[in-house]
């Protein structure tokens, strides 16, 4: 994954922010809206591609793009530079493989020492019974 590549294909958009804030609500547009069109990146490899559609399918729209906002800061440099910070992680976290697990048997030591446990408490259990005359 090339993170220059990729920052050149985002697509950002300036939009009036909602909520409070008097008249700056209603003059700047300080709102970031940004969308990534996954199916046609040409940054990323076809297998990169299935498996960011597999696991951000719930934040993909119909026609595979990703779309992200950010209203948190009055000034739309930050609320820029939020959203693609946001992007990447999200971006890396779609791509990244888990480590394989390879199962293991339980070594002979702790066996014994299972086995051990398990007599003391078995002759602790046999000490507490009221005694045969």
């Amino acid at each position: 994954m090339n993170k220059e590549k990729i920052l050149l294909e985002l697509d950002f958009k300036a939009v009036r922010s909602s909520g409070a804030g008097g008249q700056n609500v209603n003059k700047v547009s300080s709102k970031v809206v940004l969308s990534f069109d996954l199916e046609n990146s040409l940054s990323l490899s076809d297998e990169e591609k299935e498996m960011l559609k597999q696991k951000l399918s719930s934040k993909l729209t119909q026609n595979n793009v990703l779309i992200l906002n950010c209203d948190e800061d009055r000034s739309q440099l930050k609320n820029k530079a939020i959203v693609i910070k946001r992007f990447l992680t999200i971006i890396e976290k779609g791509l990244h493989k888990p480590k394989i697990r390879r199962p293991t048997k339980a070594t002979r030591a702790s066996k014994e020492k299972r086995l051990n446990a398990k007599k003391v408490m078995s002759k602790l259990k046999q000490n507490r019974k009221r005694p045969e005359f």
